[in-house]
């Protein structure tokens, strides 16, 4: 997204594009647009509106197209800067008949925004090397000088004009942002006229990259700076006070005069760092009791009074250098302390979580215990347990009173007192405590540090896998190799060599790049096909089966999801040959997708509850779905994946035997029905950790098999051009979560599948999963960072939250796959039949 701002001023800090929201700010925040006299700008309707809403006054003014013309399949997104360009003659021409308007035009401290987002549109849709996005760079060029010399020829060449070109964001070769590649995170920043500085000839540079040299600029010197220093240079050039929340630091190296203007707008730029951290100590010190407060001892009160007057006395003295090294140090220290209040209650808070995830995991693996029969133990003492309820709660109630004279925020209580009834729920169970810790000291030392290592070694091996996504192919390859650690090998030789394959076959996907970053239409065509095919063979192979469990009219349902996917693999080649040939997305098309997309949970219940006859259907129908959503290689993951799932699950009825657990059945004759009638459950055995592990290490696969967290933040948008290519953010993100669910939803079903043929409570195995995902979360609670690059911020943390919702997420997921497993809709007349 290239912007550029032509003012007797200039605009807000690129930062504030990066707010939170869409179309409306939902914070209200200060920014140059706010502070100068008036502010006209025109561009897109979904970023323009946030700095209209954020300004106090109606000095303001937006001009926006309509939100329809952000379209990725359009011909040329050229349109929406030359609308601008358009838009801004139009108004300078008005403005020469409109004596009221001339004169308005003429005051000081005028802003000229102008945002141009078709170079933006053309990267996502045409990628930045396609002719699309260079025709588009050619016609901004032509623009910018169009408009310089219009502004210039209105105010009649008075040199009060300042220019300044910028960017929000870069673009990788595949257009795509939101990762932390330089091609995203550089931007440029081109000033000139009123104020700037001219550029400075050097003998060599301190940056080494091709820039300099593509473009012949090596003998000027390159003043790199953040993003959030362009706000204070643009208030500085026009004259206004500074954002009040702003960050940034002057770059004096931009700016055309006086040695005792920078410094003294140096000045300027302390003072109003100094104010922030100085609110923000004050914020600190009145919720925390005098004698838990800890300032930071680097700017005390008479340290921040000295460093202003000793600026302001070289100011006085002419001294500028040295003022502005004054204020250069007071800005860092300023900074280091913000940081430092803004992280005050870190250690305070994150002990509190730790004891909330170590006692809470303590209290599942109590509850898995407590239902195992065989383990002696006696009932809780009343007296013991009264003691508990006492001692607990007079420390919850401490708490709160230490809360509560702090006047801290209500999320304070959530954290502090969350330990306090998990830990009084662990001790009161202290006869199972008792009871599991004589029983571990029966076990042989060998097999405890085993199974130790072991766990230690999956759980480090799913926490790498978020970090570098080879680690599920290094964990697929060990998984291959489990059935020759028992007896499978010798048992099933057939279902463990489809087992090793197929382990082997989905091990290559971690280790390809990450989805979007080229297009393969036609590998997405050729995999539906190639699904198609394999289906019907195995649909014709069942049928024909003695035992086939499915009536003929069922066989039509079918016969209809192979359609589906026939039509789906037609509508996406015929989609982006539209695309590409500049006609647009066709109608039939987009509501075939739309179809097929509503469809593909619903239609699966119509099915036969027979295993692998409601399996495939499941297959079948989230399958046309994807291909929909698909764009290169991801195409034949879910295939794979499906492969290994139908694998698993024969090879955990083949592990049952080894247990002496008694088969209900046949797994051909097994019925998704039959969980209903399982009133009583086996007792766990340590294969159940181990299904339970695979469980969790699968559904990372489904999320990491084809990307990463980097590269769903900058998805490719023509991943959803089968369904909307118009932009908009909503559509476009709940589409592209459900592409990252399908692979899910696969591995939950066949979850449910593993629980019918083990005869095993799914609230059993659930717990066993609740405990790896905690441990999983407390390590990645330990791994968040609140420094270093923002990519390296944004995915510690997403990282966290990811794994934190995980247990949420996998109830959800556990209902849905419930619900497409068992739940059957009748279109006929069904003769009822019992199953074997």
């Amino acid at each position: 997204m290239q912007q550029q701002q032509q003012q007797n001023g200039k605009q807000e800090m690129a930062r504030a594009f990066d707010t939170p929201g869409w179309k409306e700010n939902p914070v209200e925040f200060d920014s140059i647009f706010n502070e100068s006299r008036y502010t006209w700008s025109w561009g897109s309707p979904d970023v323009l509106p946030m700095f209209a809403k954020g300004a106090s006054g109606d000095h303001v003014y937006t001009h926006c197209y309509e939100a329809g013309s952000e379209d990725f399949g359009a011909e040329d997104a050229t349109v929406l800067d030359t609308w601008v360009f358009d838009h801004v003659k139009d108004f300078f021409s008005s403005a020469r008949n409109n004596g009221t308007l001339f004169s308005t035009l003429h005051e000081q401290k005028i802003v000229f925004f102008l945002h141009l987002l078709g170079i933006d549109t053309n990267g996502h849709a045409h990628r930045p090397h396609s002719s699309e996005y260079k025709g588009n760079i050619r016609k901004v060029d032509e623009g910018v000088k169009e408009m310089v010399s219009l502004v210039e020829d209105f105010y009649g060449n008075d040199g009060n004009t300042v220019f300044i070109l910028t960017s929000d964001h870069g673009m990788t070769d595949w257009g795509s942002h939101g990762a932390g590649h330089p091609s995203e995170t550089l931007t440029p920043l081109v000033a000139w006229g009123a104020g700037i500085n001219s550029p400075q000839p050097v003998s060599s540079q301190q940056f080494e990259d091709r820039f300099l040299k593509e473009w012949k600029l090596e003998m000027w010197k390159r003043q790199d700076v953040n993003q959030a220093d362009i706000a204070p240079l643009m208030a500085s050039l026009i004259g206004v006070p500074f954002p009040l929340n702003s960050v940034g630091i002057l770059p004096l190296g931009y700016l055309n005069n006086t040695a005792r203007f920078k410094a003294e707008s140096m000045l300027t730029n302390a003072a109003q760092i100094l104010e922030q951290f100085k609110v923000k100590m004050a914020q600190k010190k009145t919720t925390t009791l005098p004698f838990l407060f800890s300032p930071f001892k680097s700017l005390s009160d008479s340290e921040q009074i000295d460093f202003l007057r000793k600026a302001r006395t070289s100011i006085q003295h002419e001294k500028y250098e040295e003022a502005v090294s004054l204020c250069s140090q007071l800005i860092r220290l300023a900074l280091e302390g913000l940081s430092y209040y803004h992280t005050y209650d870190r250690f305070f808070l994150g002990v509190s979580v730790a004891l909330s995830f170590v006692g809470w995991t303590s209290y599942v693996i109590l509850i898995i215990i407590k239902a195992q029969a065989g383990l002696s133990r006696s009932p809780p003492s009343k007296e013991i347990v009264s003691l508990l309820r006492c001692a607990f709660s007079a420390v919850g109630v401490l708490i709160a009173i230490l809360l509560l004279i702090q006047s801290l925020p209500w999320t304070y209580y959530i954290y502090c007192l969350l330990p306090v009834p998990i830990w009084y729920a662990v001790l009161k169970e202290y006869p199972i405590i008792q009871a599991l810790a004589t029983s571990l000291l029966n076990i042989p030392w060998t097999r405890s540090v085993g199974f130790l290592l072991a766990s230690t070694l999956g759980i480090e091996i799913l926490v790498v896998s978020f970090f570098y996504r080879s680690m599920l192919s290094f964990g697929l390859i060990i998984f291959s190799m489990w059935p020759f650690v028992g007896w499978l090998w010798t048992q099933a030789k057939a279902t463990v060599l489809s087992w090793i394959l197929s382990c082997l076959l989905l091990s290559v996907f971690p280790l390809m790049p990450v989805v979007g970053r080229d297009q393969n239409i036609p590998l997405v065509t050729a995999a539906g096909w190639l699904i198609l095919l394999s289906s019907s063979c195995l649909v014709a192979l069942l049928w024909k089966s003695k035992k086939k469990k499915v009536r003929g009219k069922e066989l039509y349902l079918y016969l209809a999801q192979l359609l589906s996917l026939a039509l789906s693999s037609y509508v996406v080649k015929n989609t982006h040959s539209s695309l590409e040939s500049k006609e647009g997305l066709p109608l039939i098309n987009q509501i075939m997708s739309w179809t097929t997309l509503a469809s593909s949970l619903i239609v699966p219940l119509f099915s036969s509850t027979m295993l692998f006859w409601r399996l495939l259907s499941i297959f079948l129908s989230l399958m046309s779905t994807y291909l929909l959503l698909s764009t290169g290689y991801e195409a034949l993951f879910p295939p794979a994946l499906a492969l290994l799932m139908f694998v698993w699950i024969n090879m955990e009825q083949e592990a049952q035997k080894g247990y002496r657990v008694p088969l209900k059945s046949k797994l051909a004759a097994l019925s998704f029905s039959h969980t209903a009638d399982i009133t009583e459950f086996r007792q766990l055995h340590v294969g159940d950790i181990r299904r339970s592990f695979f469980f969790v290490f699968f559904i990372v696969t489904a999320f990491f098999g084809t990307g990463n967290i980097a590269s769903i933040n900058s998805f490719d948008p023509a991943s959803v051009y089968c369904f909307v290519t118009v932009f908009s953010p909503f559509v476009m993100g709940g589409l592209l979560l459900w592409k990252i669910a399908i692979p899910f939803v696969l591995v939950s079903c066949a979850f449910e599948a593993v629980q019918v043929t083990t005869q095993l409570s799914s609230k059993r195995l659930f717990l066993i999963v609740l405990v790896i995902s905690d441990i999983m979360a407390l390590h990645f609670f330990f791994l968040v960072k609140d420094y270093g690059s923002w990519l390296d911020i944004g995915t510690s943390i997403s990282h966290y939250v990811l794994v934190m919702s995980f247990a949420i997420f996998l109830m959800l997921l556990s209902g849905l796959s419930q619900l497409l497993t068992t739940k059957r809709l009748e279109l006929w007349e069904r003769t009822k039949h019992h199953s074997m």
